[in-house]
């Protein structure tokens, strides 16, 4: 745990979290500023600062982060329609939170992947 970061907190309960899904490992829960009427967080319980350093540390979470949002997308009715699983890794990539998570959203038509500019 790293005792900085929110998502480790919300994992301890320090911080408390809308969670929707919790395994082992993984844990799932409603993002505060949703951007879709679904907008639900999937992070990994163990600290990875992004995406990429979780791969490499430790594939079988991965793996797991991965179930878990197949598993909110099938619990928020999003399968048939669709939904859009984000994972931003980097500052370049809008990550604001250093703990890696992906995005689960849906519940309306997204759109396009990203603006033009």
């Amino acid at each position: 745990m790293d005792n900085d970061c929110l998502f480790c907190r919300i994992v301890a309960g320090e911080i408390p979290a809308a969670v929707v899904h919790e395994t082992e490992t993984t844990l799932a829960f409603r993002d505060i500023d949703p951007k879709a009427p679904v907008h639900v967080l999937v992070i990994p319980k163990a600290h990875h600062t992004d995406v990429v350093a979780l791969v490499l540390a430790d594939p079988a979470a991965a793996a797991d982060v991965l179930g878990a949002a197949a598993a909110v997308a099938e619990a928020e009715g999003l399968r048939g329609d669709g939904f859009r699983l984000i994972f931003n890794n980097g500052g370049y990539a809008g990550q604001e939170v250093f703990h890696a998570h992906g995005h689960v959203l849906g519940g309306r038509p997204l759109g396009p992947m990203l603006a033009r500019s």
